[in-house]
């Protein structure tokens, strides 16, 4: 019984590290460029789903082109539904805590001393 009880915290010992693994190869661990020093004003449809371009290299900002997939290091897009129509405010920068919503980081001194297209430091 005892061995079988190690088995099974083993299992799970290493169940917790392919989960931690994938929480490390995540978009979290992706750099996005700035695309923009200002939020996207944006009026969207109820149940539509949009993309949201999280890697910043989209030349349809702020939503995806598909640009994400030739760079192996770039995150993938957000998709998103609303629940009703309204004006929203998608982040431009692409480092909100909020996203696909701007936050307001794109005021920070760092994002405004940058260059458009660069990686964060």
């Amino acid at each position: 019984m005892y061995e079988l009880v190690t088995r099974c915290v083993g299992l799970r010992t290493l169940s917790l590290q392919i989960r931690s693994h994938r929480y490390y190869t995540s978009n979290a661990s992706k750099k996005a460029v700035i695309a923009a020093k200002h939020p996207f004003e944006a009026e969207l449809q109820a149940a539509k789903l949009y993309a949201w371009c999280a890697c910043g290299h989209s030349k349809k900002q702020p939503f995806c082109d598909g640009s994400h997939r030739s760079i192996p290091s770039a995150p993938t897009p957000q998709r998103f539904k609303l629940q009703e129509a309204k004006k929203v405010w998608l982040c431009g920068c692409k480092h909100s805590k909020s996203p696909p919503y701007c936050d307001g980081t794109h005021k920070e001194s760092w994002i405004q001393q940058a260059d458009l297209r660069t990686s964060p430091l």
